[in-house]
């Protein structure tokens, strides 16, 4: 059965043979129905395949993945660690506050309710908790590996922003750090997420302060944002996560530089 194309069909079959030719190299097999964007993701895989086998020299992408608590942003940061290990590259999953540190472990025994801090002390100690990584991940990023990351800067400005501290104030102390190459928000109403398993456990999981949260986020948005409906069944978000994610991993791996986060 023919593929239906959205080009002159003289052009459509060009790009149907100059594809298929491209392909057969890695004996693909497609089935019968398939569509350009089919054609186009399974172009890209190999790519990556390819370019995943040669990336000591070629930079890995910084990916962030933001939302309100019990987005799935977790769950959705796994599946992409095994995705991109899948198609060979070399990737890592961080996350944001990183408890392993001094500073991580004051910040876990604040957000279990174990400690009382200051708003503005809280908001420097998740600051600096993301410059103890700032050298080590520029280093992974320089050579070759692919960082996925579970909250970011954007996080403690909505947070600290939420609970009335000056925006600005709050992103002076990210000034400096990496700027993501993608950000991945899942997008989620504050009521749903409220009915999500495990909600309330930590100090900021309440359904109030949770809606402020989500106002502040959607002043943060910029280029390097791309909003994804969380609501949706997580085998389409999934898929949705991965091509996107995919683009960017080898958009850098073509050279585009390094920058730091609110510089401009």
């Amino acid at each position: 059965m023919p593929l239906t194309f959205s080009l002159s069909p003289y052009k459509a079959l060009n790009f149907g043979a100059l594809a298929f030719g491209k392909l057969s190299k890695f004996e693909l097999k497609f089935p019968i129905k398939c569509s350009i964007r089919q054609i186009r993701m399974a172009a890209k895989i190999h790519e990556s395949v390819l370019s995943g086998s040669n990336s000591e020299s070629k930079r890995g992408a910084l990916i962030v993945l933001e939302g309100l608590d019990r987005s799935g942003k977790t769950s959705q940061s796994s599946k992409l660690l095994t995705y991109l290990e899948g198609l060979g590259h070399s990737a890592e999953l961080w996350r944001f506050p990183d408890r392993s540190t001094n500073v991580g472990q004051m910040i876990s025994m604040y957000l279990s309710n174990k400690s009382q801090l200051d708003d503005h002390t809280i908001h420097l100690l998740f600051s600096a908790n993301r410059w103890e990584k700032r050298s080590l991940m520029e280093t992974k990023l320089k050579t070759g590996t692919t960082l996925i990351v579970d909250r970011y800067s954007y996080s403690g400005v909505a947070f600290s922003s939420a609970k009335g501290l000056d925006l600005e104030w709050c992103k002076a102390p990210e000034i400096g750090l990496l700027s993501p190459d993608l950000v991945l928000y899942l997008d989620i109403q504050p009521e749903k997420a409220a009915e999500r398993g495990g909600y309330g456990g930590e100090r900021y999981e309440q359904l109030e302060f949770q809606k402020k949260v989500a106002k502040c986020y959607q002043g943060l948005h910029d280029a390097s944002w791309k909003i994804i409906d969380a609501c949706q069944p997580i085998e389409d978000i999934e898929k949705q996560l991965q091509e996107i994610v995919l683009d960017c991993v080898l958009t850098c791996q073509k050279g585009k530089p390094l920058s730091n986060l609110w510089s401009g």
